[in-house]
């Protein structure tokens, strides 16, 4: 893997753990030389995600349509900063470049694009392995619904293989190298 694209939420969030393990993830990303391609901001997460990997003499491109420049603080340190018109324009560029994709905490925004490339995989548009950095359980009830939709008959129990899940990054990059 070359490069993952990670949904990360724009806020820290209230737990501290969030941000002590986006660290550990980002360092291993700088470590094993994986690019990071993501939003391009400066805040929350995902500023914490490429700060470190920076840090770290990692690379990261950000992706931004120029509608949030003044929502989303661009990150003035990335290695490449692509400008785009759209959201739709910056996922489809984040999955263009990607080798994988890894969804940290977030919101709705976050779970938007995890949902978005959980369904791309479905219906055959991509093969790359998603994963889920499942920090002090923040995905559980999103694990828990998918085998409810399984359970329910909406997902095929086979969907189900799409997401990898780990609270250990070391161990959810490991997942996604080997699948």
């Amino acid at each position: 893997m070359k490069r993952i694209s990670v949904f990360a939420g724009s806020s820290a969030g209230n737990d501290p753990e969030f941000t002590e393990q986006t660290k550990i993830l980002g360092k291993a990303f700088a470590e094993k030389n994986i690019e990071l391609v993501y939003g391009g901001a400066k805040s929350g997460l995902m500023g914490v995600m490429a700060d470190t990997i920076l840090e770290h003499g990692g690379q990261v491109t950000g992706i931004m349509p120029t509608p949030l420049f003044e929502k989303e603080i661009v990150h003035p340190g990335v290695t490449t900063f692509i400008e785009v018109d759209t959201m739709h324009q910056r996922k489809e560029k984040m999955s263009e470049l990607a080798d994988g994709f890894i969804a940290l905490p977030g919101g709705f925004g976050t779970l938007e694009e995890l949902f978005e490339t959980i369904t791309w995989a479905q219906i055959g548009l991509h093969e790359k392995p998603v994963g889920l950095f499942n920090i002090q359980g923040y995905y559980s009830p999103v694990l828990e619904l998918m085998d409810h939709a399984i359970e329910a008959g909406f997902v095929s129990s086979e969907s189900r293989n799409i997401l990898l899940e780990s609270a250990d990054g070391h161990d959810l990059l490991s997942l996604l190298e080997n699948k």
